[in-house]
């Protein structure tokens, strides 16, 4: 069983920056791709960010190079550094464990960490 620890949210001004991090506990995530997914309140659920066993990096379009993530194998963690904040960028962010085995796509989810983007 996979156990997350978020930290790093919290509010700040339009134009600050944040620096989310994610502890896994229970696997040894060298092999896992690990990604941040956020969700606004009525908006739909939708990935930021992924970092994949080989440190190849992806990220939605909305990210526009403000974004980085990060993985430490040692640490059994993943970070989202989170420059030139916007307001639009207020949700519950989600750090993600995911791996593929045997054909079948396993995933799982942190609690969730709330930032909010507001003068």
């Amino acid at each position: 069983q996979l156990h997350f620890v978020e930290s790093g949210g919290g509010l700040v001004q339009p134009g600050g920056s944040l620096t989310l991090s994610c502890t896994v506990s229970g696997v040894n995530v060298e092999g896992y791709g690990l990604a941040w997914h956020r969700q606004a309140p009525g908006k739909e659920h939708e990935g930021v960010s992924c970092i994949n066993s080989a440190n190849t990096t992806y990220y939605g379009d909305f990210v526009k190079g403000r974004f980085t993530t990060s993985r430490d194998n040692a640490k059994n963690a993943v970070y989202l550094q989170m420059n030139s904040l916007k307001p639009e960028d207020t949700a519950v962010y989600y750090c993600n464990a995911n791996r593929d085995f045997l054909g079948k796509k396993y995933n799982y989810w942190g609690q969730g960490t709330q930032v909010t983007v507001s003068s």
